[in-house]
């Protein structure tokens, strides 16, 4: 079992190294080049977002399709992963993982793209698609799609179920004392009831869920912030300082506070949004569109509301907390502290009701992205084995959520870890090897201003 564990661990620091990081930006950065700086469009995409695009082919609505895409993108990332990439990289990571959201918006808008435009309708009229139809109907290689559709399959156990249940109930007990059966049976019931009714259920339920959730949580945010008002300045003046600070960074990092800071406000910034993994277009294929560009526009506000919305917010909170520490002397309070205790140390600023802000806010975000990705591996599992895998899928899926919830999952978390970053190469291969058809079908839609135009 220890060399087994050692072989995933270095599966996961190939998965999420340097290399990977740099591919991923790369893409960023080269399609957002090609696209001619879609994120320009963003407001005109988020007004789609909210228009139903009546008549279109689909099986869920455009918002549907992003809020399902929100749902299992917005967790853990935002909050603890945020704070985790402050104290390793210091206050610059936010910078730099605001700027990851910001380029990976051109990304997540060529997934969509893809998505929509190799999609397939089965017999009973059910929309399929993803990175899995792009590598087979657009790059016809139907082996590389396998590959995908296998490690999307796996990691939804780990990622989506086991490692999201485990996170809730640890949480629960921690600031409720309520014990862990408990929670992951409650969570596990709920679980079940949504997940039966397919996709149309999931995407009821988070329509509701994902504004809900964001909006309480930005709520707290927000009200932190004007506690902190005096400290604002300060703390935009300390994140850009040191994101592009060039002195020796501490800690035994090798290199400097800039290096640091990019490193790991990158790294959290591109497991936060998912910009890349190829998760999110799989959402996008049941989206009623007219054609591939509206759904991708649609799509790309994930990636901003993700990252350049809430992982922001929670950088301000945190940074600006820790400067109001320091000046009224509380600097040994927090000394130490880890990402997940510097969140919550932070949020008990609201006296009473912050931790509850806190608690209600990653309860949320982590059921939701349970729903999310229940989603992702099913399509996963059709696309392998047609319908009939799904009934003993969701089985198996909900089996694990409440497993999850009461285990010790170290190794899981190593394991979903490392195939989430496996699904990364496929889905790269396909955005970049197919970027010619992302430009063409943006310059039939959107430059040339046939935007409502039909599937041409």
């Amino acid at each position: 079992m220890e060399t087994f564990s050692n072989i995933i661990k270095k599966i996961d620091e190939f998965a999420w190294g340097l290399p990977m990081l740099i591919l991923l930006v790369g893409t960023h950065i080269f399609l957002t080049i090609r696209t001619r700086g879609i994120q320009r469009h963003i407001f005109r995409a988020i007004k789609l977002s909210v228009t139903k695009d009546a008549g279109a082919a689909g099986d869920i609505s455009q918002f549907g399709a992003l809020t399902t895409a929100l749902a299992a993108t917005i967790g853990t990332g935002n909050i603890v992963g945020v704070s985790t990439a402050i104290v390793l990289g210091g206050p610059g990571a936010v910078l730099w993982c605001w700027l990851t959201g910001v380029f990976g918006i051109a990304t997540k808008y060529g997934e969509g793209l893809l998505a929509v435009k190799y999609r397939v309708k089965t017999s009973d009229g059910t929309m399929l698609g993803g990175p899995m139809y792009a590598l087979e109907r657009g790059l016809k290689c139907k082996w590389l799609a396998v590959v995908f559709a296998v490690f999307a399959a796996a990691a939804a156990f780990g990622i989506g179920s086991s490692t999201q249940a485990n996170s809730l109930t640890e949480m629960v007990s921690l600031q409720f004392g309520v014990a862990p059966w408990i929670s992951s049976v409650v969570v596990t019931a709920l679980t079940a009831v949504v997940i039966i009714g397919g996709v149309q259920w999931i995407a009821k339920v988070c329509t509701v869920l994902v504004p809900f959730m964001a909006i309480f949580y930005v709520a707290g945010c927000a009200i932190i912030l004007v506690l902190n008002g005096p400290f604002l300045g300060e703390t935009l003046r300390v994140i850009f300082r040191e994101a592009f600070s060039l002195k020796a960074a501490g800690g035994g990092f090798a290199g400097t506070v800039m290096m640091a800071a990019a490193r790991y406000g990158v790294a959290r910034g591109l497991f936060s949004n998912e910009s890349g993994l190829g998760s999110a277009p799989i959402a996008a294929a049941a989206a009623r569109t007219r054609n591939p560009v509206r759904q991708a526009l649609v799509s790309m506000t994930g990636t901003f509301w993700d990252t350049v919305v809430v992982c922001a917010l929670t950088g301000l909170v945190l940074v600006s907390s820790v400067l109001k520490a320091a000046s009224l002397g509380y600097s040994a309070e927090i000394t130490g502290l880890g990402g997940g205790e510097l969140t919550n140390w932070a949020f008990g600023q609201i006296h009473a009701i912050g931790p509850v802000i806190l608690t209600v806010g990653l309860a949320t975000f982590v059921f939701s992205t349970i729903l999310g990705w229940s989603y992702y591996g099913e399509r996963a599992i059709e696309y392998l084995f047609g319908k009939a895998g799904i009934p003993p899928y969701r089985v198996l899926y909900v089996a694990t959520v409440f497993l999850g919830g009461v285990a010790s999952l170290g190794l899981v978390w190593d394991i979903a870890d490392a195939l989430n970053g496996l699904m990364v190469i496929p889905n790269i291969i396909a955005l970049l090897l197919l970027s010619n058809v992302i430009v063409s079908e943006t310059k039939k839609y959107l430059w040339d201003g046939n935007l409502d135009a039909p599937d041409i």
